[in-house]
């Protein structure tokens, strides 16, 4: 993708500092059975975040259409079309969250960068660690130059509204 240099090497494992443990890792298929109770047990609050934007998550979304969501990620991971960081808990047994790196879609930003938590995380130690730290580590270890912070920089009614990239 021309959003990122050829030679750039994403991130695998990042330790989330103030964060008691809990680490970011690219998400994979496998994630499934700890990222969909995870989801579906926030729901209502990220669709209130996430649905007008994407559509998500739906009341009906499955087991199986989650599965095929964090497989898609899994692979735009990798031929580095986005990015999809789970938050893991410190034993690798729960997923708190994720981090999204994405190309920018509207006009403005390099690319566009948005994270959540579960419920309860709101407002915790852990979401104001990743509020803390999510725009360092992307200054300090990515390429972009003009990234936009979706629900912190602005608020996702306020991106919604901005000019699609021609």
């Amino acid at each position: 993708m021309s959003w990122l240099p050829r030679d750039f090497v994403h991130p695998l494992h990042v330790g989330i500092p103030g964060g008691a443990g809990h680490r970011l890792r690219p998400i994979a298929g496998a994630d499934a059975p700890l990222d969909y109770p995870a989801v579906m047990g926030s729901r209502e609050r990220l669709w209130s975040v996430f649905g007008p934007a994407w559509g998500w998550p739906s009341a009906t979304m499955t087991y199986e259409a989650n599965l095929a969501d964090l497989e898609r990620h899994a692979v735009e991971i990798e031929a580095h079309e986005s990015f999809n960081y789970t938050i893991e808990n410190p034993e690798r047994t729960a997923l708190r969250g994720c981090v999204y790196i994405d190309p920018p879609e509207k006009e403005g930003a390099d690319a566009e960068i948005s994270w959540w938590v579960v419920d309860d995380e709101v407002g915790g130690p852990l979401e104001r660690a990743l509020d803390a730290f999510v725009p360092r580590w992307i200054a300090e270890d990515w390429p972009f130059e003009r990234p936009r912070f979706i629900g912190r920089d602005l608020t996702w009614e306020e991106w919604l509204k901005l000019p699609d990239l021609a």
